[in-house]
This record gives structure tokens, sequence and C-alpha cells, in this order.
């Protein structure tokens, strides 16, 4: 702890004045000056950094000190105004005219169309809005149509990269698999601005995620209007599923508010299959389970400018969810000859309600004309869940004779999480460079409780060796400091370092073992990028990341699926390490292409295992493996025609994972390929089609040999009422092939074959309809902070 009271000294003096220059202009249409046109500055790195609106006569002024920048305009109806400006004196940009695009026709208004891929310095910026196939979707099938993301086994992943870590509005969700994906399936596509993908983060943003970061930025309404936008949507695939959801924003003068709220009810099907092949016979289960998609959530925002120069807000995001299901499984037994020995049924019921709330309070103030900004955050987070399972597994014999009951319970559990964390950032540009610095704590506590009663004999009797209780806290502290120095036209550099303080302990009452685990760790990172011209740059980075266990995977109790079947967490897990590489080009920002390097320290995972001598099958969770991840990434974006554009990605990757644990097992590397194309077609200027593909090779890594996937969708959006009302249809996974296919692995001498196939083929109808005004009377215009803060929380 003295170490990070010693760093926050450090990096919390350093002010010292820089000399600054005049930034003038008038911002107008054809014929009009424009007041109220959003005039906003960015650094190299593409964040905003001061930023104004124009007067009564379209005119502006602020002050910046010597540097190059973009200037970025934006006003409702117009198309974006773009420039780079070197400042080393005062500037009279004189008139600027914006092109008009938008179509007002009373009170709608339908803005101009943004770009489906923007590449920033640091990130990619995806725009989902763009692809007819995510309307009326969810957050987490939009992140799946981002170029160079997948969504497999309930992981969110950069491909080449790993497991990437989620934030919302630049705070991180404390979630991960498939409760994040519950998570973000309470989030309405709608409700999107854009995705930004950050494959390597500056020191700014958390460490968590060896995969780098994505941050869903939410919709915040456009200044000086208000708008309303319902969605209806129906979902066919083995049943049904109905989301009705709604978004409203207003925006006046110092004041901007915007609510939301879903809700979803109806069912998916889920199909899995797991064949194990023993000496003495293989045995081979199939589980078919009816999910109930229940939902309700919604989200309230809220920002008021006390001044030209402070802002205060805050963010509210609830969600309760009731996703109970119905399981039938069927286990059949087989003798060395493959015939049919015996077979078990597993019927169940499992009643299931979770729910999570996320509450931020956050201040943002411009100190002073030299563009110094102080942000603080607090934050608030929760989690809880409860079910109640009750199931009966019955043996017979291979002509369905009865034999005896082979398990009969009910399962009571509950987990809840709570995390709070306080954060402060510094933006402090200094003559000789743009230094940021700042610092974070988090504390969090999970608790989880498991009751398991043994029913065979009719009437409930608690099973002391199947319950337990599992306390575990985890508290961090971090500071940064992150500086960046543009050395002429051509060349720019940052430099940053975190460093991360954590402590955790782990309580198993029912097994009285407690765990604990201190680490102290630097995360430093760096980027540097050469313009050779105005089409070609290059960049190349570097960033140290670190990957937690889930709170789950601590738990070392064990939940039994069979009689001969369970799954056990390890409280020893020690949170794996990586240090990523990326050389990337970018030509005309429509092609570009990216090598990359992933070193994959103490990693952990899920390992499938056997007893052979009991055939009883055992899921554990070991820091098992060390390794590397490379390969190589093309994006590209072009416009083949008028109404034609095109989002291509194709990415060659390869894996040389070693274990460093005796598992009984030898690694499998090989290579794989990874193509996706979006295309949208305009019909007509109100009718638009899109065609979609996307395809991942079999390929080999460390433990696991996995089958192909693919997939191809293609949607259909119609505009009516003058652009106020959409009509979309979309077909998803038309041939049924997007789900997991034949994932091999084989520990302690035991072939095991995993298959899962969800309900991912569906037809979709969605109604969207649009109304508002963006002609408020506005008596008093002050200045509205535009930064989009990136507020990291844990």
């Amino acid at each position: 702890m003295k170490k990070v009271t010693l760093l926050i000294f450090l990096v919390l003096p350093l002010f010292c004045l820089a000399q600054s220059f005049k930034l003038k202009g008038k911002i107008a249409s054809e014929k009009t000056p424009l007041e109220w046109a959003d005039v906003s500055i960015l650094n190299s790195e593409g964040k905003i950094i001061d930023g104004t609106t124009t007067q009564k006569e379209g005119v502006f002024e602020m002050n910046l000190k010597k540097g190059s920048y973009l200037i970025e305009i934006t006003l409702l109806g117009f198309s974006d105004y773009r420039k780079e400006i070197t400042v080393e004196k005062d500037i009279d940009l004189g008139t600027i005219i914006m092109i008009g695009t938008a179509t007002n026709l009373g009170e709608v208004v339908i803005q101009s169309r943004k770009k489906t891929i923007e590449q920033k310095i640091d990130r990619l910026v995806y725009n989902p809005e763009n692809n007819a196939t995510t309307a009326g979707g969810d957050a987490l099938s939009a992140i799946n149509t981002a170029p160079g993301v997948v969504v497999k086994n309930n992981a969110i992943n950069i491909l080449g990269k790993g497991v990437s870590r989620v934030m919302i509005d630049g705070r991180m969700v404390e979630l991960t698999g498939e409760e994040l994906n519950n998570f973000l399936k309470s989030i309405s596509a709608s409700d999107i601005k854009n995705i930004e993908i950050i494959s390597n983060p500056s020191a700014k943003y958390e460490a968590e995620g060896d995969g780098g970061l994505i941050n869903v930025v939410m919709k915040k309404g456009a200044r000086n209007s208000w708008k309303n936008t319902t969605t209806a949507s129906y979902d066919q695939n083995k049943y049904g599923i109905y989301a009705l959801r709604n978004n409203f924003f207003y925006n006046k003068d110092k004041f901007r508010f915007s609510a939301s709220i879903n809700g979803k009810a109806g069912y998916r099907n889920l199909e899995e299959t797991l064949d194990m092949y023993f000496v003495e016979g293989p045995s081979k289960m199939k589980a078919v389970t009816k999910f109930n998609e229940e939902s309700l959530s919604g989200k309230l925002a809220l920002d008021y400018d006390f001044s030209e120069k402070t802002t205060i807000g805050f963010q509210i995001l609830k969600d309760k969810s009731n996703p109970d299901f119905d399981s039938n499984i069927r286990i059949n037994n087989y003798n060395a000859q493959n015939e049919l020995s015996n077979y078990i049924l597993n019927e169940s019921f499992l009643d299931r309600k979770s729910g999570n709330q996320t509450y931020n309070l956050h201040l943002i103030t411009k100190l002073d004309s030299l563009n110094r900004k102080l942000s603080f955050d607090a934050d608030y987070f929760s989690y809880n869940s409860k079910f109640d399972r009750d199931f009966i597994a019955d043996n017979y014999e291979a002509d369905g004779t009865f034999v005896d009951v082979n398990q009969s319970g009910r399962n009571l559990s509950s987990q809840n999480i709570d995390n709070v964390s306080f954060k402060a950032d510094m933006e402090h540009p200094l003559k000789a460079l743009n230094l940021s610095y700042g610092a974070k704590v988090s504390f969090t506590k999970s608790n989880s409780d498991v009751a398991f009663y043994n029913t065979i004999t009719g009437t409930p009797e608690l099973d002391p060796n199947q319950t337990n209780q599992f306390r575990y806290t985890e508290n961090n502290q971090a500071v940064y400091i992150n500086g960046d120095k543009k050395i002429n036209e051509k060349w720019n550099f940052q430099l940053g370092l975190r460093l991360e303080n954590t402590q955790t302990k782990g309580f198993s009452e029912t097994l009285n073992q407690e765990t604990i685990n201190n680490y102290f760790k630097l995360f430093p990172t760096f980027f540097a990028s050469y313009e050779k011209n105005e089409n070609n740059r290059f960049s190349f980075n570097y960033g140290k990341r670190i990957r937690r266990p889930g709170f789950s995977m601590l738990n070392p109790f064990r939940v039994y699926i069979s009689s001969n079947s369970y799954s056990e967490g390890n409280p020893f897990l020690k949170p794996s390490f990586s240090d990523n590489f990326e050389l990337a080009h970018s030509y005309k920002k429509i092609l570009r292409t990216s090598i990359f390097l992933n070193a994959i320290t103490d990693g952990y995972g899920v390992i499938f295992t056997s007893n052979p001598e009991t055939m009883t099958q055992i899921i554990s969770r070991e820091n098992y493996f060390k390794g590397l991840n490379y390969g190589i990434g093309e994006t590209y974006s072009v416009s083949f025609a008028d109404w034609w554009e095109s989002e291509n990605s194709l990415y060659l990757l390869g894996s040389d994972i070693k274990f460093i644990k005796d598992i009984n097992a030898t690694p499998v590397n090989g290579l794989q390929l990874d193509f996706s194309t979006n295309n949208s077609f305009s019909l007509g200027k109100t009718t638009k089609l899109q065609l979609d593909f996307s395809y991942t090779s079999p390929y080999k890594s460390g433990l696991y040999d996995t089958g192909y996937t693919s997939s191809l969708n293609i949607g259909f959006k119609q505009d009516l009422l003058n652009k106020a009302m959409q009509i979309s249809f979309l077909i998803n996974d038309i041939f049924y092939t997007s789900y997991l296919k034949n994932d091999v692995s084989i520990v302690n001498g035991v072939k095991q074959v995993y298959s899962q196939k969800e309900s991912n083929r569906f037809a979709r109808l969605t109604v969207v309809y649009n109304f508002g005004n963006n002609k408020i009377n506005v008596k008093e215009r002050a200045f509205g902070n535009q930064d989009e803060k990136k507020r990291t929380g844990n």
C-alpha cells in the first residue's frame, strides 16, 4: 500500500503553463448561419478534449494550445464536417458550409447515415444501426456482428486476442460468461450508438481482460430536441419470443435526459450432446432444454451543465429476469461391442430468478483554458440470482425395464455480488506532452449458497455433503499515468503505466477452507504511429493484461449433475497474464492489416476429464497452460456501387499451447481461418437488403479440437411514413450451421465429444416507429460538455 501511496503522490503534481492560441470560425448552410452546431476538438487518440456550440450568427471561438487536432462539427440534419488542423498561431477558419442531408417532415427528423466502421487511432468503432440484421435485437447480438468479434461458449472474444471484458459507457460490467450474456440481452440494440473494439487498451483502462475491451456506447440524444423510438419484434425459432422496447431522449439547454424500458417473453431451445468413450464402452448423453426468455429491464440517465466548465450526471440500469427451464437428459451406456447396456432418464425443472442494478454518479469539470479536465466517478453494481431445481434420474435396462432411482433431489442455490468503486481521472496537457493520470479503488463481495435435499424416499432430507456456503471478497487499488507526444506531422508516441494492487479471500464454510491471494502488478502500455502520407498509416502497440477468474470458478464445492458426473470450482485458481503485441497498417482508411501476438502465462480454463475406473465425468477448473496465440487479419470497407456497401474481414489465426500441469493429455495446435462479409444493398430510397455470411474453419488449440461454424443471414428493411416507421425482416442462420459442433478433448485416455445447438436459426419481424421534435424553444444556451469520458468501473 505504501507503493500505491507513493505513486499517487508522484503522478498528481505537474502543473505548468502552456501558451494557448485562439481558434474561431463561422458555421453556415448554403443559405443561412447555423446556430447550436456542436464544435468538438479531438486529440491524436480520437478523444474529445474541448468543445463549444455556435452562437446566433453561427460563430464560435475557443482557445487551444500548440499542437495538431481534428475539428469535428455536427448538427442534426447536416453531414458531419471533419478537418485536421495544426495550431501554431491564432487561426480563423472562415465560413464553413454544412451540407444538409436530413428530411424534416413535421416533427420527424432522420439523421444522415454514419459509416459502418470507423478506424480510430486506438480502436475500431462499429455502428450497428447500419446493419439491418440488428434491428429488434439486443446488445449481445449487436456485438456478435462487429468485425473481428465472436461469441462462443458464453465468452466474447476478439479474434486472436482472447476473452474480452465489456464496458457500458466506459464502465466495466462486473459479470462474465453466461451472466454477462444475459445482462447484454437485456439491452436493446436500438439504444446503442456504437461499439468500440479496443484490442490493446491504454493504461487509463482496466487491465482486466486478456482479449482487450469492448465498450458499448449508449445513445445520448441530439441537442435541443426530443425523440422517442418504439420497437416491437417477434422471433420464431422452435418456439416464439416477443420483445417490446421503448427509448426516449430529451435534450434542452443544460439538461440532457434519456430513459428506456425493454420487455421480453417467450422461449428458446437448446440441445446438447456429450459422448465419452471408455474402454468398457461409450457413454452418450443428450440433453434437450426449453429456456424461458422472460425479462424486464430499464435505464435512466441525466446530465446537467452547472456551467460552461462543469457537468454532473447519473445513470441507472436495472434488469430482472426469470430464465427458468425444463430439461430432459438421456444417458445411454454401451458395452465394448457398442451394444446398449442401460440408460438413465433425468427430468428436471429449474425455477430461476436473477437481476442486476448499476448506479453511476459522475462529475466532469474543465479547470482552465489550458484544457485541464478532472472527472470523478462513483459506481455501485449488484447482481443476484436464485434458483430452485427439482430433478429425478431413473435407471432403465436396455429393453426399457425400470430398475431403480439413480438420483432424486432438490437444489436450492443463490448468488449475490456487490461491487463499489470510486475513481478520479485527470487530463493534463503540458507544453512537452499530453499527460493523463488517475486513481481508483474497488471493493467486491460475492456470496453463494447451495443446499441439496435428497428426495429419493419422498421426504426431503438435507445432504450436508452437497450443501455449501462460499464467501469471497476482492479489493483492488489502482493508479495510472499516461503520456502522449506528437513528435512531428508523422510520428506520435504514447507511453503508459498502470499499477494494480489486489487482495482476495475465499472461504468455504462447509469445508472450513480459507484461501488468500494478494498480488501487486505493473501493467505497461506503449503505442507508436507513423503517418507516411495521406493514404498510409503504420502503428505498433504493446500492452500487458490480466484475466481474473470468475467468482463461481473459485467455489470449491462439487455440484452433481448425476451420480457419476459432477462439476467443481478451484479456490486456488490464479489470474492469468498476457503480453499483447500488434503491428498494423491502414490504407486510405478502407483497408487495415494487423499482425498480432498474444503470449499467455498461467492460463486457466475448464477441463472435461474422466475417471476410467469409476466411469465418472469430472468438470474442473485449473491453471493448466501457457503459450502463444498469433495471427494476421485484414478488414476491408468498400462501396462497389452507389447501392452496394460491403464490410469484410479475413483472419488467419494460430496457437502454440503447452501444458504446465500434469493433466494426462497432449496439447493440440493448428491454424484457423475466420471470414465474414456484411453487405448492404439499397433497393431504392426507402428499401434496403442486408446479406451477411461468416465462416470459421475447424481448429485445434490446447485441449480442444473444434469443428467448423458458419452462418448465412438475410435481412430486409422498408422505410414507411416518410421514414418515421421501419419494418424489417430477418432470417438468421438459414442453414443452421452456426452452433458448436464436435468439440473433442482427450484427458486420462478418455475421448469426449461435445456439441451444443442453440436456437440460432430463427425468423424475426420488427416494427420501429420514431417521432420527436428538434425545435424545442431555447431561452439560454450554455456549453454542453461532449466528452464521452471513459469512466472505467471495475
